[in-house]
C-alpha cells in the first residue's frame, strides 16, 4: 500500500492524533476537516484537541508544522452555499498568515502571505 494522497474525514477529538500522524508518513499530500473560526484559529484547535488526546503540546505542534503547508477556510454564503473564504499558509509552527480571502463578491484580495502561497502552488 503505497497512497499517494491520504484523506481523513472530520476530526473533532482525540482522532486529530491520527489525522497528525497519517500526515507525517512521508506521503506527497494528505488533507482533513477541522472545525475553526478562521485560518489562524487552526494551529489552536489543533494543540487543544491533541492536548485533550493526551499528546503533549510540543509534539502536537512539531507534528502540525511538519505536516501541514496550508489551510483552506470554507464558509458559507448567505444563500446556504459553502465556499472558499480563505487560504492561509503554515507561519511557523505557531500560527497561519493569510495568504488570500475571497470577499463576499468573490474577488480574490490578495493577503500578506500571498508570495509564499504562490511558491506552495509552484511546486
Amino acid at each position: 500500500m503505497r497512497p499517494d494522497r491520504l484523506v481523513v474525514g472530520e476530526v473533532r477529538g482525540a482522532e486529530v492524533v491520527d489525522l497528525l500522524a497519517a500526515m507525517n508518513t512521508g506521503h506527497e499530500g494528505g488533507c482533513g476537516t477541522v472545525h475553526a473560526n478562521s485560518p489562524a484559529a487552526i494551529p489552536a484547535r489543533i494543540e487543544t484537541m491533541a492536548l485533550a488526546a493526551g499528546l503533549n503540546r510540543e509534539a502536537a505542534r512539531a507534528m502540525f508544522g511538519a505536516a501541514v503547508d496550508l489551510v483552506i477556510h470554507v464558509v458559507r454564503s448567505p444563500n446556504g452555499a459553502r465556499r472558499v473564504g480563505a487560504i492561509g499558509v503554515l507561519d511557523g509552527v505557531d500560527g497561519v498568515s493569510l495568504a488570500v480571502r475571497f470577499a463576499d463578491d468573490l474577488q480574490l484580495v490578495p493577503g500578506p502571505a500571498a508570495g509564499r502561497l504562490e511558491e506552495l502552488l509552484a511546486g
